[in-house]
């Protein structure tokens, strides 16, 4: 009998932390961070899901209950941190200091702005991210949705890159607990740059075995 092992299938789970707004000092962020959670098999991510989904149920909260980074207090995160250090994922990740973005044209854009630098973490990847299904919170109108699929369809698939997109499915991030995971990991990171919060490096230091690539744009 012949057995033919099921292939595996690439699935990211993208979040951002921050806005790609430019009025510092009159409510935009100084930072902007957006983090892959890099799933190399859907059933690890399966089982990631389940196991958040326990850690739900244990905590006494309905199943609409949503983890949100900034809405929990410090225990809740560190628990939430501690449940999925053991999970089969990897994460890559770019931070952005605004300070350091230039270009005019991303100042002025934040449709621009955002899809630029979510193209440029999926891209330099190290050959790391090839075929993969990308999923991102649901929010946002359609006409920019169908605009960043066309964008990094273009961007990703085409020229001297390799296929790194199969595809991109928007998703519901109150009915999905990995975008709720990426919500996690992506504030995380965040807060590890905050320099006056004294849990700054709390949740970092807990998933740093996971994070493949940090990159500080510059």
């Amino acid at each position: 009998m012949l057995f033919i092992d099921r292939i595996a299938v690439m699935i990211i789970f993208i979040d951002e932390s921050g806005d790609p707004g430019f009025k510092i000092g009159q409510g935009s962020s100084e930072l902007f961070v957006i983090a892959l959670v890099i799933f190399d098999k859907e059933s690890e991510a399966e089982k990631t899901a389940n196991r958040i989904k326990e850690f739900k149920k244990n905590l006494g909260k309905s199943k609409k209950y949503e983890f949100k980074f900034n809405k929990m207090n410090k225990s809740l995160r560190t628990d939430f941190f501690k449940v999925i250090q053991s999970c089969k994922f990897r994460v890559r990740c770019i931070v952005v200091l605004k300070e350091r973005v230039y270009s005019l044209e991303l100042r002025k854009n934040k449709e621009k702005f955002y899809n630029y630098f979510l193209r440029e973490v999926l891209e330099h990847n190290n050959n790391t991210i090839k075929n993969a299904k990308l999923r991102l919170d649901g929010f946002g109108e359609r006409r920019i949705k169908k605009a960043l699929i066309s964008y990094l369809r273009k961007e990703l698939n085409g020229g001297n890159n390799k296929k790194v997109m199969e595809n991109l499915k928007f998703v519901d991030s109150k009915k999905d607990v990995l975008i709720q995971l990426a919500d996690m990991i992506t504030g995380g990171i965040y807060r590890y740059y905050q320099a006056e919060k004294v849990d700054k490096s709390v949740y970092k230091k807990i998933i740093e075995d996971k994070i493949e690539d940090l990159w500080e744009f510059k």
